[in-house]
Formats: structure tokens, C-alpha cells, sequence
């Protein structure tokens, strides 16, 4: 018997025609490596917390309270991210958010006490926001403009990106080199892509008003039902992200003892299993169904985090970290895309809305973890996690994806 998600010749041939077409298309291509060094730079960050965590003597507590200066910055940022996007256009917008992440990401790793720790990260959820939104409306204008489908791949990039930038940390980690000095170097390789990106980038369509008249800056609308439902379960999702990415290495380092080699590993084992299935989405989406996947992804990224703790080791963790990267792996794509279809909200708002409520999730998760861990364990925080992730897996039984 077949299993459920393997792919017959007519999906495995939709699968090959949608990567050919993102990746033959240079300017589907170029948003994509946008998520990718979007990524690469957080994934180069969040394998160096312990070494922040250690190097200013901060608990459990007091790391959870310092990264939760992220949200606060998206919060700040998100009242004017449309007055900005419709002022600078989406691509200037991605352009300059790229060149302000690059800048604010070297701050962290060379923050002498918390405070400057704390202003870095501010700034890091400042430019996340104004990325996050820009980023995937040039995906969804150039999927308009062009009629084709490239937002599963843009996310794949996304995660590819975190894989490689993980990856590169647990090598360098392994050679000794100083996490300042490792995380300085990427951010101006990330630079000078974006440079030679640029004149490509400017040329993706962008449009000052939607199909329905409403401006694409727009940044926030008042949910309906489903869009609300929508929210919950990205929040959710977002949140099993964000605990892969600021709490893997911790885990893996502190809780499990294992080395800072094998630490690094954690994120990267996440984003290995999360970037597979995104470049699978076009052909496993039709397959199953978004709304089946989304109950899937719930259950499994849940047990993945129940396993890393009820397994407590090493290669096991490692294991449940990857099958918390498959649940979660196409929630974004799935939910992005159902987003800019509410009916009665208009595309850009719906799709503003939801992005800036998911990485809420996203940056905000991993404090509440770390909340939780100082007060009953680390074991308990992504415990937290998984509970939130099966309840939005039941969420997903009741939402309407138009």
C-alpha cells in the first residue's frame, strides 16, 4: 500500500516543473536567496547563544527576557511596516531590511553587558518585520505578475538557508574560530550578495495597489473567524520554529551534555527535514490536502519535541528536532498562501496580518520557554510547546483554507 504522502509520476512531475520553474526563473530565484540569507544570518546567530548565555553569566530567565528585545522590535516596527513598503516599494524595502540585518546581527555577538545585548536584538526584530512582509510580497507579486507558484520554494530557500548557516557554524565552531569573527564574515558575505542582488531585485514587479484597489502597504486588518483560526495555528507552528531555532543548541549543550559540535547540529537537523519537505510542498499539498497536512504537521512536530524528551539524548534529540522541522515545514506555505484568500479581507492586508502575527510566535516562543525552563526545566518549556503544537493541529480540523 502506498503511503499518503509518496508521490505518483504526475506529482513527481509537478514536482520537477515547479522547481524548474523557481529555479530558471532569475527573479523567482533572487527573492528566494532574499529568504535564504534572511536565514543563513539567523542561523549562524541562534548556534552562538550559548556562547552569549555563558559569556555574560545570564540564567535561563534572564536569556528568556533578553530575547524577548526581538518581538518588542517587531512590535515597534510593525504599526509603520506598511507606511514603509509603500513608500519604498517591496523590493527597496527587502534591499535595505537585508543591508539593515546584516549590520544588526554583528551586534549580539560582540554585545559587551545586556543592555547593548538587548538593543542588538531590538534592532534584529526591526528589520525581521520590514523583511518578513516585504520578502513574501514580491513572492506573491511575482506569482501574480508572472502566473506561476514559488512561495513553498521561497520558504524552502528560507530553510535552506537556516540548514546552511548552522551547518557553517558547527564547522567553525568545531575549527575554534571566534563566534564574533564567524558571525561578522557571514554578515558581509550576506552584504555583498545583496549588493549583486540588487538591480535584479528592483526589477520584480511590484504594484501600488492590489487587484480589489487596496494598497499593498497595507499592514494590519481586523481578523474574521478564519483568518483568526489562521493566526492560531501559525502562532503555534512559529513558536515549534522558534524553539528549534534560540533553544536546540541549549538543550542539546546544557541539558544534554553534549558538545558544542554536536549542539550545532540541533537547528541544523531541524532545518534539514523543514527545507526536504518545502521544496516537496507543490507535490505533497495536492496529494494530501492543506487542510489534512496542517493536522499532520501539528501531530508530528509535536511528537518530535515529545521525543527529544522523553529520549534524553544526544542522536535521539537530534531525531525529535527533525521531526519537528517536518511538522512544521509547510504550515508557512499552506497559511501565507490561505491568508491573501480570506473573503471580505483584502490580499495584502490579510497576507500583513497573518505574517506579523506568525512571527510573533516565532520571536516570542522562545522566551516563554525560557520562562518555563526557569521555573521547572527545559524539559517542561518545550513540552509547553508540543501541547501548543497539538492543539493547533486540532484547530486545523474546524478552519476554513479557501
Amino acid at each position: 500500500m502506498n503511503s499518503s504522502i509518496s508521490l505518483d509520476q504526475p506529482h513527481r512531475n509537478l514536482f520537477v516543473r515547479n522547481l524548474m520553474t523557481f529555479f530558471l526563473n532569475r527573479q523567482a530565484l533572487v527573492i528566494g536567496l532574499v529568504f535564504a540569507s534572511d536565514s543563513i544570518l539567523f542561523g549562524s546567530w541562534v548556534a552562538h547563544i550559548p556562547y552569549v548565555k555563558a559569556k555574560l553569566h545570564l540564567s535561563d530567565s534572564e536569556l528568556g527576557l533578553l530575547l524577548f528585545a526581538m518581538p518588542v522590535g517587531l512590535l515597534t516596527m510593525n504599526p509603520i511596516t506598511g507606511w514603509v513598503i509603500a513608500r519604498l516599494g517591496e523590493a527597496r524595502a527587502c534591499f535595505w531590511s537585508a543591508v539593515g540585518l546584516c549590520v544588526s546581527i554583528c551586534i549580539p555577538l560582540n554585545a559587551p553587558n545586556p543592555v547593548i545585548l538587548a538593543l542588538g536584538l531590538f534592532l534584529l526584530g526591526v528589520n525581521a518585520a520590514l523583511i518578513n512582509v516585504a520578502m513574501n510580497t514580491c513572492a506573491t507579486n511575482l506569482e501574480r505578475a508572472r502566473g506561476i507558484v514559488i512561495m513553498s520554494s521561497c520558504h524552502g530557500m528560507w530553510s535552506l538557508g537556516g540548514l546552511l548557516g548552522s551547518g557553517i557554524a558547527g564547522a567553525v565552531i568545531a575549527l575554534h574560530v571566534s563566534p564574533p569573527i564567524h558571525v561578522m564574515v557571514m554578515a558581509g558575505l550576506v552584504l555583498l550578495m545583496t549588493l549583486a542582488l540588487q538591480s535584479t531585485l528592483a526589477d520584480i514587479p511590484s504594484s501600488s495597489q492590489t487587484e480589489t484597489g487596496e494598497k499593498t502597504g497595507s499592514s494590519f486588518v481586523k481578523p474574521n473567524r478564519d483568518l483568526l483560526l489562521m493566526i492560531l495555528i501559525g502562532l503555534a507552528l512559529a513558536m515549534g520554529e522558534g524553539a528549534a531555532f534560540d533553544w536546540s543548541a541549549v538543550y542539546l549543550r546544557e541539558t544534554l551534555g553534549a558538545s558544542s559540535q554536536i549542539a550545532a547540529l540541533g537547528f541544523g537537523s531541524f532545518s534539514l527535514t523543514m527545507t526536504s519537505f518545502r521544496f516537496l510542498g507543490d507535490a505533497i499539498i495536492p496529494k494530501i490536502g492543506a487542510k489534512r497536512w496542517l493536522q499532520i504537521g501539528g501531530v508530528l512536530a509535536a511528537s518530535g519535541l515529545f521525543f527529544a524528551i522523553a529520549l534524553p539524548y544526544p542522536t535521539t534529540a537530534l531525531i525529535g528536532f527533525a521531526l519537528l522541522g517536518a511538522g512544521c515545514s509547510l504550515g508557512a506555505p499552506i497559511l501565507y498562501a490561505a491568508a491573501l484568500r480570506v473573503p471580505g479581507i483584502p490580499p495584502a492586508a490579510g497576507l500583513a496580518t497573518f505574517a506579523t502575527f506568525s512571527f510573533i510566535g516565532f520571536l516570542a516562543g522562545p522566551p516563554v520557554i525560557g520562562f518555563v525552563a526557569e521555573g521547572f526545566g527545559l524539559y517542561y518549556g518545550l513540552g509547553f510547546v508540543a501541547v501548543i503544537l497539538l492543539i493547533s493541529a486540532w484547530l486545523s480540523r474546524i478552519v476554513n483554507l479557501f
